[in-house]
């Protein structure tokens, strides 16, 4: 089968053989693909390595071969966007996240412009931090693990802005006493609920949360980007 003209991000790459990469890229209508783009480190190459590299919008021609594509073109939409300092580490944390929470060619069109999307606000220099929690939120929706952020658990009475709550990831969030380990208030996630960037100590606690929930969808396991990641504040 082949696909013409799919809007894609390369999410990773990776030498293979002498002249060729094994990409990770997501696309908009058939999700995350494995693509093998031959001959691209060579100088005869018809797609230079440079056109493949992470946060440049892409058309790309591909055959779809069992469980890998192969590259047939590429091209450019537009210039690379440009993310510096923290929104760099934002943006391949994005990457990861892509790669380990999606399966391969399981298609997530408002995933993609999630994606798209977050990118932009990271290349617009809005927080990072805030900027991660809303696309955090906006995939675990998109792949069927959706956070209940505006009722108890049960789903019949909603959150109160001024209790605390203990989110469990199969249950959702239950009222608490505001000491308790992992406690977090009503109204941080009403706000992320709401698209409404919480205070600082609210971002801290999003933060926290979301880790746990991703840790438990990933069976326990850690991503790489997180200790990359500690070193970035919460920022407004």
């Amino acid at each position: 089968m082949r696909l013409d003209q799919q809007p894609a991000y390369v999410l990773h790459a990776r030498p293979y053989r002498e002249t060729s990469l094994l990409l990770e890229c997501l696309t908009r209508d058939h999700g995350r693909l494995g693509v093998v783009a031959r001959g691209v480190r060579g100088e005869r190459a018809r797609v230079r390595r440079a056109q493949l590299e992470p946060f440049q919008p892409l058309l790309l021609d591909l055959l779809m071969r069992g469980e890998l594509a192969a590259l047939a073109a590429a091209e450019t939409v537009g210039m690379p966007l440009r993310l510096a300092g923290d929104h760099g580490l934002a943006g391949l944390y994005l990457n990861e996240l892509v790669v380990r929470l999606t399966a391969r060619q399981d298609a997530h069109p408002v995933l993609f412009d999630a994606y798209a999307r977050t990118l932009a606000r990271l290349a617009a220099g809005e927080p990072a931090g805030w900027t991660l929690r809303r696309f955090e939120r906006d995939l675990l929706q998109a792949i069927g693990y959706g956070l209940q952020l505006r009722h108890e658990a049960g789903g019949e009475a909603v959150l109160q802005a001024r209790a605390y709550y203990r989110y469990d990831v199969e249950q959702g969030a239950m009222r608490c006493a505001a000491g308790t380990t992992s406690a977090i208030r009503g109204a941080d996630l009403l706000a992320l609920a709401e698209d409404r960037m919480p205070d600082h100590e609210g971002l801290t606690a999003l933060r926290r949360l979301m880790r746990e929930v991703i840790r438990y969808h990933l069976g326990g396991g850690e991503l790489r980007a997180w200790r990359v990641l500690a070193g970035m504040r919460p920022s407004r």
